[in-house]
């Protein structure tokens, strides 16, 4: 005999839904209270940063090094990199200073986290004195609506709130006009335009009118055409091709389905460092290689680049050689700045992902205070870590095999080990029937 099974009408069942729902609700109390906390706490590391760096200095660099030297702190604790949380102190700032009524709002259930933030989202584009008049009338017309609803009728009440016309307001927004680079997955990145619409919207027209053309004439075949007919990519993907053969080559001519020998990868002269295993360099692997500083990029690239480089080095690092492993001089010779950039890839401070070809090459031990330019007193810091060593408490020694100990103003240590190097030499194991050494 079985029980019988529960029915969306029996009180069992009834229950067991009004329990989930019910834990539901008191987990998200918990969680709103401990955001709340989470923002109160950075906005103080925020404020207590302005008293350390104003009445002594009112120098800018003061506060920021402060303000820094505590992200850093807090970072630790939290796993996150000191500009990630640096980013999150003024967010929090914002919200906590800017926004007290939208907080208490939040604090007493009325509305949730998603709604803060479109007040807070809508809210920055006024001045700040009409902050407080705005988040009154956003709170009311918040109860009730999902954030995702009601984020544009806050836009909207924002616009009319506002003393400047909209064409002021575009003329100075364009200034701030950029392109952006964010590195993704599987060896893609985003790259982001940030310009007035009209002229977006107008390049992508551009764009999806050629990407058309493409792909109504994909099936024509002229006499020696060496248009390939088989072509399946999707408008999106045409779409993204030309745009990146106009940037690269000024014009859609470097179409993957034409015979070409690097198609766009032919176009691109940047200063870039990978690391190429030999085996994927050779075609025995199609692993992954690694962007110094950003992300993977798939094998096939990988090679292209190569056959199309006009140089190689070798960095070999045997002391016995003669190899260059220390100077006299402060200055950093070139062949030993090569093998540092391939032995740090990055910044040496905790968490940061700088290239190294982008960082300065600092002397763990101060050359003033007399340390050596060598290998084992040598690491590579972007300028923001280099600038947080000389004007913080953050102090920095190395270890054996460019192994950083990063000591924090709170006594906290962080060991920064050296990156997995790109290639590594083992002893071959001696099977049976080798001869004995001698």
């Amino acid at each position: 005999m079985t029980d019988a099974m529960e029915t969306p009408g029996d009180e069992a069942y009834l229950a067991a839904v009004a329990g989930i729902v019910a834990g539901v609700e008191s987990a998200g109390r918990v969680i709103a209270a401990a955001q709340i906390a989470e923002l109160r706490v950075l906005a103080a590391a925020g404020r207590l940063a302005d008293q350390q760096g104003a009445p002594r200095n009112a120098r800018v660099q003061v506060h920021d090094m402060v303000l820094r030297s505590i992200a850093a702190e807090v970072g630790g604790v939290m796993r996150m990199t000191d500009r990630t949380v640096q980013r999150r102190i003024g967010e929090a700032r914002l919200i906590i200073e800017g926004f007290p009524a939208a907080v208490a709002a939040w604090e007493a259930g009325r509305i949730v986290r998603g709604h803060v933030l479109a007040i807070v989202d809508a809210g920055t584009n006024l001045p700040a004195e009409l902050w407080d008049e705005f988040e009154t009338v956003a709170i009311e017309r918040c109860d009730g609506q999902t954030p995702n609803r009601v984020r544009g009728e806050l836009e909207i009440l924002a616009h009319r709130m506002h003393p400047r016309s909209f064409a002021e307001r575009h003329e100075e927004a364009a200034a701030g006009r950029c392109v952006r680079l964010v590195p993704g997955r599987d060896g893609m990145s985003d790259l982001v335009a940030t310009l007035p619409t009209v002229i977006a919207e107008g390049i992508h027209d551009r764009l999806t009118q050629q990407a058309r053309a493409i792909v109504d004439t994909r099936q024509e075949r002229a006499p020696g055409s060496a248009i390939i007919t088989t072509d399946a990519r999707s408008t999106d993907q045409v779409r993204a091709d030309v745009f990146a053969d106009l940037l690269l080559a000024g014009t859609p001519s470097l179409d993957d389905t034409r015979d070409t020998s690097a198609g766009p990868l032919g176009a691109i002269r940047a200063r870039v460092q990978v690391l190429v295993p030999a085996a994927t360099l050779s075609g025995a692997d199609d692993g992954p290689c690694n962007l110094a500083g950003r992300s993977p990029i798939d094998p096939a690239t990988v090679r292209t680049l190569a056959g199309l480089t006009q140089v190689w080095e070798r960095l070999f690092h045997d002391p016995a050689t003669g190899v260059t492993v220390s100077t006299d001089s402060y200055r950093v010779p070139s062949g030993m700045r090569r093998f540092l950039q391939a032995r740090d890839q990055h910044c040496r401070f905790p968490g940061c992902r700088v290239a190294a070809i982008r960082c300065e090459v600092d002397h763990t031990h101060d050359h003033a205070l007399g340390g050596r330019t060598e290998l084992s007193n040598l690491a590579h810091l972007c300028q923001r870590h280099h600038s947080m060593k000389q004007f913080t408490a953050w102090k920095v020694r190395q270890l054996k095999g460019g192994v950083l100990e990063w000591t924090s103003p709170l006594g906290r240590i962080y060991r920064e080990d050296a990156p997995t190097p790109a290639v590594a030499f083992t002893p071959a194991a001696a099977s049976p029937g080798d001869p004995a050494p001698f």
